[in-house]
């Protein structure tokens, strides 16, 4: 064996080593520190449009950091808490049952005679119907709670990592292209298929949270509040319903909106079902129609379905900041195979 290949050896053994005791030195803090990327690049461009003002970086992190601080503390924790109060509730009224509206539901005589027709072919009673909707709606609404208050029971540690967070936030906008630029200078890329490697993870970074994520939360804020407004239970359950169906091709919200809409008419409430459709229609799809086009125009688009499984994957393994980390790492992970890709077809031309 060669000395510069033993050389070799013993270097990437020692990174290998030393990156497992870095990865492990930062493992406790990486729930916060996930989370100031994440929020660090969704109000960069508003740092960027502050430093316009304030040419001093470090007043215009701070600056910007209460910002996040006044939406996180403000209208996103009201909201957390408003959906954990109706998913409990939901799980409550579930198994005590006194889940009236789907009761009087099942019972109107053209969902009945439909219900029925299903229950023949799939030969199935209406109790077990019911009993197997039941549970499933009840582990869901479970699971959903767990996830929306995970943390909050260690309060000591909730606060720390909130701290961390912070912190961590302020740097990064100050620091973050500086910060980017040494990575840059690690990567096993020439300055121009670096450059291109940032823009396209630029690209689909605002392709995916901006065109994705934030039409997804403007059309879940929509339907809440016409939710709310028209008299229909558990308005944030049904936004945040709304904001995750955004995700599903074809169909969409309208998955979530059309059946309330039925059930307003099945009810006789049927103004209340046209102003809905109105709603569903001039604005909550409008918002997918106009706004995300005008988002992702000129840069590259991941599929909608793609989008959607790496949200649901992202929540399975990271928790609640799955919805953005799980997009953004299958964003990264797709920029560096087309880099690569365009590489290997630059050495076949060279060739």
């Amino acid at each position: 064996m060669s000395n510069n290949r033993f050389y070799l050896i013993v270097m990437v053994s020692l990174v290998l080593l030393l990156g497992y005791l870095s990865y492990q030195i930062l493992k406790p803090f990486l729930s916060p520190i996930a989370w100031a990327i994440v929020l660090s690049m969704v109000f960069y461009p508003l740092y960027v449009f502050i430093l316009r003002f304030i040419k001093w970086k470090s007043l215009a992190s701070f600056v910007t950091l209460c910002i996040i601080l006044l939406i996180l503390l403000g209208p996103f924790s009201y909201l957390s808490y408003l959906l954990s109060q109706e998913l409990k509730s939901l799980v409550d009224s579930i198994e005590a049952g006194r889940l009236v509206p789907m009761k009087d539901l099942l019972q109107h005589p053209g969902i009945n005679a439909i219900m029925n027709k299903i229950l023949s072919i799939f030969n199935v009673t209406e109790t077990e119907l019911q009993k197997t909707i039941v549970d499933n709606i009840t582990r869901l609404g479970k699971e959903s709670v767990n996830i929306v208050t995970s943390g909050l029971g260690n309060v000591a540690l909730a606060v720390l990592d909130f701290i961390l967070m912070i912190l961590s936030i302020f740097f990064l906008l100050e620091d973050g292209p500086e910060f980017l630029e040494k990575i840059g200078n690690y990567m096993p890329f020439s300055k121009r298929q670096r450059d291109k490697l940032i823009k396209q993870i630029k690209d689909i970074i605002i392709s995916t949270i901006y065109g994705g994520v934030t039409v997804a939360i403007v059309q879940g804020v929509i339907g809440g509040i016409a939710f709310s407004i028209l008299g229909i239970p558990s308005p944030v359950v049904w936004g945040l319903s709304i904001f995750i169906t955004s995700f599903i091709p074809i169909v969409g919200t309208f998955v979530i909106w059309g059946p309330a809409v039925g059930y307003l008419f099945l009810q006789g409430s049927v103004l209340k079902g046209i102003i809905l459709i109105l709603i569903g229609v001039f604005g909550i799809s409008a918002v997918d129609n106009i706004l995300r086009p005008l988002i992702i125009r000129g840069r590259i688009k991941m599929p909608t379905l793609v989008i959607f499984f790496s949200i649901l994957g992202g929540i399975k393994l990271f928790g609640f900041i799955g919805f953005i980390m799980g997009p953004l790492i299958l964003a990264l992970f797709v920029s560096v195979v087309e880099i690569l890709r365009y590489t290997e077809e630059e050495k076949k031309m060279e060739i």
